[in-house]
């Protein structure tokens, strides 16, 4: 199984998301370190969930770092995180 569809799974399973968007942005890092030739080692995710309601952005991030914790001591160097409750207010870009 690759280590996206690792991610998708363990988060899936984990969070119940109502959206979920795993990004192999490894292309990206190409030549900088911890990049492997092969992919899979930076990623973004956007995951909205019920679970993140009443709960502080860190919190969030925290949970999902614990939930991933297996492909963050391993394979994935970088993990970027979009965590959303359903109802959130929107962010603009800037």
């Amino acid at each position: 199984m690759s280590v996206a569809a690792r991610i998708r799974t363990k988060l899936t399973e984990a969070l119940a998301p109502s959206a979920l968007e795993v990004i192999d942005e490894s292309h990206k890092h190409k030549g900088h370190m911890g990049a492997r030739p092969e992919g899979e080692t930076h990623f973004h995710v956007a995951v909205t969930s019920e679970k993140f309601a009443g709960m502080m952005r860190v919190a969030r991030q925290r949970l999902v770092y614990n939930i991933l914790a297996d492909e963050l001591a391993g394979p994935v160097h970088a993990l970027s995180l979009e965590t959303i409750a359903p109802g959130d207010p929107k962010r603009s870009a800037s």
